[in-house]
């Protein structure tokens, strides 16, 4: 991560970021892109990220007692 990215992020934190406050814009800016590089590799490791995947066997048919 590249020490031009990581400024230009922390002069643009957004309004919602502003509020939350940080003592240090620089190192919230670099966990944000942390984050941000993780899920673009990994689209599944970011925290309470789940996509559940299931077979067409898997599914519900009505006469399993739905409605």
């Amino acid at each position: 991560m590249s020490d031009d990215r990581v400024q230009r992020r922390a002069v643009d934190l957004l309004p919602e970021e502003r509020a939350a406050g940080s003592v240090d814009p620089r190192a919230q800016a670099e966990a944000i892109l942390a984050e941000s590089d993780e899920r673009e590799e990994t689209p599944g490791a970011a925290p309470s990220t789940f996509l559940e995947h299931r077979a067409s066997g898997q599914t519900v048919t009505p006469t399993d007692g739905t409605r």
